[in-house]
């Protein structure tokens, strides 16, 4: 195993302070300052997708992973104040960019014609993440592109340390993000979220290649009263209020909101509905929640003899349900729906390609209704 050994040095300027506070502190006067930083590392030419150097403030983590990695220890970016962050790409096709802004939990298409600065703390830690996935690259020929982040996580809230970090975990090993990823922080929370392949903890020098077993994520779906949508409305794609007569869901994190969904009856369609809206907040994008609280809202509905649909044109939610087995596909429409508007503050799918599925349930599931 290849050993990283790197000594860090700074001049000592000489001056009246510098002496008065040598002697107050009994600090020795040589002539460099200096420190050393020596522990095992990985082989870059191994099969790995996630690696994790964490230790405290000056323990030599920023100094190891550029001396591992080089130039590929990226600086942050400096993103434009006049541009939307969808159009700071590069020549990347449209497509692969919003699917890797929604792989790493970015998935509000409102925000995506945002500026970089007006954007949540949250929202802006995921760009980054996805700007360096998209830009990263490979270590040797043949060999998957590298992203190194320094500082991972700082800048956010322990919530969406974690939520994000589980969301980048899942894209990166269901190669929805072809990079690999090195993540460098003083923060430890967010280790069994990752679930790192390699891990250089510097506080004690020590390299362990295992992956954590990380806890699960709890969550509540219980029924919702109608007024809970103001939470939700500026996150969902589409503009409209909520049409009368909907019922109204929720999945509850640790006792508050993090997902909506509100169903509707199918108009000349006896015991069938349709999911009307579906958002999750930003924070807890990309880790499935969303999905999961459609499909217990349609256990509940089969349980209750009725058949529940949706209509979807985010590629997220088109890609699971077409490779889930408890949805059954029902049409493609690539022009979207008739622009007819039916009833006031209704958005149809004109002009946008959309797919449909039915809810065919999870084999052996007994759902109660909440």
């Amino acid at each position: 195993m290849p050993i990283v050994d790197a000594v860090v040095a700074c001049p000592l300027f000489d001056s009246f302070r510098v002496r008065q506070l040598a002697g107050m502190f009994d600090v020795p006067l040589v002539q460099r300052m200096s420190e050393r930083f020596a522990v095992d590392v990985p082989e870059l030419a191994d099969d790995w997708r996630i690696g994790l150097i964490v230790g405290p403030s000056a323990s030599g983590k920023t100094t190891i992973a550029r001396r591992l990695f080089g130039e590929r220890s990226l600086d942050p970016f400096a993103w434009p104040r006049d541009r939307a962050v969808i159009d700071c790409f590069g020549e990347r096709s449209i497509r692969e960019i919003t699917g890797l802004l929604t792989a790493v939990g970015f998935g509000s298409p409102p925000s995506w014609v945002k500026p970089y600065h007006v954007l949540s703390g949250g929202e802006r830690f995921r760009c980054d993440l996805a700007r360096a996935l998209l830009t990263a690259t490979p270590s040797a020929p043949g060999e998957r592109p590298l992203a190194v982040c320094d500082e991972y996580t700082s800048v956010v809230d322990r919530q969406v340390a974690r939520i994000g970090s589980l969301a980048l975990a899942k894209s990166l090993r269901a190669d929805r993000a072809t990079a690999r990823l090195v993540a460098v922080t003083c923060h430890y929370d967010v280790a069994e979220w990752l679930a790192p392949d390699w891990t250089i903890d510097m506080a004690v020098g020590e390299f362990q290649r295992r992956r954590l077993r990380r806890r699960p994520l709890r969550l509540e779906v219980r029924r919702a009263r109608r007024d809970l949508w103001r939470l939700f409305a500026r996150h969902h794609y589409l503009s409209g209020a909520l049409p009368r007569g909907v019922r109204c869901y929720a999945a509850v994190c640790d006792g508050a909101p993090v997902a909506f969904c509100a169903v509707l009856a199918l108009v000349g369609y006896r015991g069938r509905w349709r999911i009307s809206r579906l958002v999750t907040l930003p924070d807890f994008q990309g880790v499935g929640i969303g999905t999961r609280l459609a499909e217990a809202v349609g256990d509940w509905h089969l349980g209750e003899g009725l058949r529940l649909n949706i209509t979807a044109a985010h590629p997220a939610l088109v890609r699971h349900c077409a490779r889930s087995p408890a949805w059954r596909m029902v049409a493609v429409k690539r022009g979207g729906a008739s622009a007819l508007r039916v009833a006031r503050d209704y958005r149809s799918s004109a002009g946008r390609t959309v797919a449909s599925f039915e809810y065919v349930g999870q084999r052996g599931s007994a759902p109660t209704s909440p």
